[in-house]
């Protein structure tokens, strides 16, 4: 079992969670829970035991040295923290961790064992996959939830996904066999550009933890991450044609079968977020 450190009383904690590897296409997933450890200076309360879990010849441990001089291995995990986000009626907890190699409904077992312990009332997962999908356009996240009226808040594009699934699909399943409600966001990456980082795709899962949580998030570099980002893939593709033609199909595909009420939603929607922001008291 994972051994919780003391912590306060939360307030109806939130749990956030993201993995990296297979569900966390360029990073874009982990990088909306490293934000938000960031921004909310958020404490670490417990560590997976990563024995019964992962495949140290796949996820290897790493060698550093300490400011001392001393050297130090470091193995591959699962973190849990508690944050308290400044203006908000809820606390947050948040799952950073590495999809497990071995032993997922053991694993998906012990975490939610850590949930309930800490008094999680909802569990969010992130996820990113490669889509064909243009840099160029508002990057699409789609959702699922355990539960309608979580779908109905959320105004959730449903996932028509059917296949392989990764940890975060395993963990949200766990949760619905225990009754425990979830929501899962997934963000398109367009294919074409698997490296992290992906800031903007990062922005658009963030987005949707935003809307969830009902508190606005500070953003800090992200904004101009994301355009420095899309003016370099914009220099990319402009010195090969066949890539830039290719990105213009995608364009078109993609402008062809989005309705107009639907780019109507997502700028309403962007628009609320700012105006959040803009009103959140200052820390």
């Amino acid at each position: 079992m994972i051994e919780i450190e003391e912590v306060p009383h939360l307030v109806e904690p939130v749990m956030v969670a993201a993995f990296e590897g297979w569900n966390d296409a360029a990073s874009a997933a982990t990088g909306v829970v490293d934000h938000l450890i960031d921004v909310w200076d958020a404490q670490v309360v417990a560590v997976v035991d990563p024995e019964e879990f992962y495949d140290f010849q796949v996820n290897r441990p790493t060698v550093s040295t300490t400011d001392e001089g001393m050297r130090r291995i470091t193995w591959p995990s699962t973190q849990v923290y508690v944050a308290r986000p400044p203006g908000s009626h809820r606390d947050v907890v948040l799952l950073r961790g590495i999809e497990p190699n071995m032993k997922w409904r053991q694993f998906c077992a012990e975490l939610l064992a850590c949930a309930d312990e800490l008094g999680v009332e909802v569990v969010v997962t992130l996820g990113a996959m490669l889509a064909e999908t243009p840099h160029t356009r508002p990057i699409q996240v789609s959702g699922t939830a355990t539960e309608l009226d979580l779908e109905d808040r959320l105004k959730l594009e449903p996932a028509t996904y059917e296949g392989p699934t990764g940890i975060v699909g395993v963990f949200q399943d766990a949760c619905a066999r225990l009754d425990v409600p979830a929501v899962s966001f997934w963000a398109a990456v367009p294919h074409y550009l698997p490296q992290p980082p992906c800031p903007k795709a990062t922005l658009a899962l963030l987005g949707q933890v935003e809307d969830l949580l009902e508190t606005a998030i500070p953003l800090g570099d992200l904004p101009e991450d994301s355009r420095a980002w899309e003016r370099g893939v914009a220099e990319l593709a402009e010195e090969d044609e066949d890539v830039a033609e290719y990105v213009r199909n995608l364009e078109e595909s993609q402008d062809a079968s989005e309705l107009p009420e639907a780019s109507g939603e997502a700028i309403a929607r962007e628009f609320e977020r700012y105006l959040k922001r803009r009103d959140a008291p200052e820390e």
